[in-house]
């Protein structure tokens, strides 16, 4: 391979940014009591076959424990995939991450990223040392989707389930089956180093893509306050209240049902929506979105969950 013509290379550059998936424990029997982001990325790929007359480049992008993932690593990991997706003989990019804010990083990517090639995120719910990982299988998995012709957007492969990075959401803490697509279903799966499509790949929005591989410490502030029973305005009046150099510029609202509020929370909401404040209504429940009625007065984030309307609100506030 390492003598072929330039235009019979196919690569596949799998970019590595720490979580379970890099994972160290002290036993193999312990798939909880790991610390994250130990292994690096070209381990990872150690004794995983790449699809035939595909070659593997490893690039460790950052190594933390994804609960900690930062709009900084956003912002390199957005750039790197832009660098190797330009590149011709890079036919898809795949992204080791770690299962806590996996489906932030991929709507984000989503968000920012348009390409004519595939950008696959995966990860595992078990460390490196457990006695049965299932991370080599899902970057195996992966690597098959990246290489898969006429994949395109960005997708995320666990447990054999290939997710759109719209739609994709942890909805279970410790099996290794963890993530759901929603109503919308999964895209496909990955059978026996095969891709199986069950519906369309999904096409890139890039909302203010330029502005958000740039936007170095200029990302604007926005907090998410959650509605419940006996909820009050206290949180909101109190971030409205916070000084320094970043003030809050949007506020993502985690309603109850169709986009409800409790009447306290909703006061204090409009209150800030009129001095100036971006504000955004996004469905607690995991499934179904809002549906908007004539009398809202304040906007609402269809079917993203708040974690996400989070990130679409950041980048609309970033264009303005």
């Amino acid at each position: 391979m390492a003598n072929a013509p330039l235009s019979e290379l196919r690569r596949v550059v799998v970019l590595g940014t720490g979580g379970t998936i890099a994972g160290r424990a002290a036993s193999s029997g312990d798939n909880i009591g790991y610390t994250a982001g130990q292994v690096g990325v070209a381990d990872l790929l150690g004794g995983i076959e790449a699809p035939e007359g595909v070659t593997l480049v490893a690039e460790q992008v950052a190594q933390v424990d994804s609960k900690d993932m930062s709009l900084d690593i956003w912002q390199k990991l957005a750039q790197r995939c832009v660098h190797w997706l330009a590149q011709p003989d890079v036919v898809g990019v795949v992204i080791t991450h770690g299962t806590d804010t996996l489906e932030e990083t991929a709507f984000f990517l989503h968000s920012v990223i348009a390409s004519a090639k595939p950008v696959v995120l995966t990860c595992a719910m078990r460390p490196a040392t457990a006695l049965a990982p299932d991370g080599p299988q899902n970057v195996r998995d992966a690597i098959v989707v990246a290489a898969t012709a006429g994949a395109h957007g960005v997708t995320v492969v666990c447990a054999g389930t290939v997710h759109s990075g719209v739609d994709i959401q942890k909805v279970h803490t410790y099996r290794l089956d963890a993530f759901a697509s929603g109503d919308a279903g999964p895209i496909g799966y990955v059978e026996e180093g095969a891709v199986r499509r069950v519906r369309a790949w999904p096409e890139g929005a890039a909302l203010e893509a330029s502005k958000a591989l740039d936007a170095v410490g200029q990302w604007p502030r926005v907090e998410i306050v959650m509605s419940h029973a006996g909820a009050s305005g206290a949180l909101v009046d109190a971030l409205l209240q916070v000084g320094g150099a970043e003030p809050v510029r949007g506020l993502v609202l985690a309603a109850t049902g169709n986009g409800t509020l409790h009447h306290a929370l909703e006061a204090a909401a409009l209150k800030a929506q009129d001095r100036g404040v971006a504000v955004l209504r996004a469905t607690r429940c995991a499934n179904g979105r809002i549906l908007p009625r004539p009398d809202d007065r304040l906007r609402d984030a269809g079917a993203l969950t708040p974690v996400k309307a989070r990130i679409a609100l950041m980048l609309e506030l970033l264009g303005k």
